[in-house]
């Protein structure tokens, strides 16, 4: 079985792919499919101040890292750029995010993003985490909004509030002040969906070594 370990995510270069179309990221996949945890961050539009006439905040990346709990390994990582319809990218969006408008204009459409989730990461079956409830927030209300339908089962984990409860922290840290209370380092660019769900990961595995991962979902 090919496995990636922390900080050496490049281990296997022969293994099969998983890109199939433009804005998906070829990436390595583990080669037994066990029940895994998706790890999803994504990156939205956004801007300094309020949005333009007629723009709403959309999806532009979603990166999404596997976890197998039970041997302790991140063994997936991937990246779907989404193509926006009802907005564009700004600077202050690429200042946060590094991404442009004509590169997420490379990307596939809100509708096949979810579709790529369903069918290749078994998210409407796999249990799934992200930090804080946004992420899941957005996908609800992008899915409400465009009459797509949503991907992710019900089965979802607050990674931010189990830190949170784990270390008996007053308040909700941010992922990056998350990974200095850890001892972990931020690997990559915050605020790049692919790299943030490869750090969130990381922050997973290490609330599971202290046996602080629970086994039923979070309720927010």
């Amino acid at each position: 079985m090919c496995l990636i370990r922390p900080g050496d995510h490049a281990r296997c270069p022969a293994a099969k792919s998983e890109s199939h179309v433009t804005g998906v990221i070829p990436t390595l996949v583990p080669v037994s499919d066990a029940e895994l945890l998706n790890v999803v961050d994504v990156e939205a539009t956004c801007w300094e101040g309020e949005p333009p006439p007629g723009q709403v905040s959309e999806i532009i990346e979603i990166g999404l890292t596997e976890v197998d709990l039970a041997s302790g390994e991140r063994v997936g990582r991937h990246r779907v750029l989404v193509r926006p319809a009802r907005s564009t990218v700004s600077a202050f969006c690429t200042g946060l995010t590094g991404l442009t408008q004509a590169e997420v204009e490379t990307g596939v459409d809100f509708a096949e993003a979810c579709r790529l989730l369903a069918v290749e990461h078994r998210a409407g079956v796999r249990p799934w985490a992200s930090w804080g409830d946004y992420d899941r927030k957005q996908f609800a209300r992008q899915c409400r909004a465009t009459g797509v339908t949503y991907p992710f089962g019900r089965r979802h984990w607050n990674a931010k509030l189990v830190f949170t409860q784990a270390h008996d922290l007053r308040k909700r840290p941010g992922m990056a002040q998350a990974l200095t209370i850890a001892g972990l380092p931020l690997e990559g660019r915050h605020h790049s969906g692919e790299d943030d769900a490869w750090n969130i990961a990381a922050l997973v595995l290490h609330l599971a070594e202290r046996d602080a991962w629970p086994a039923t979902p979070t309720d927010g």
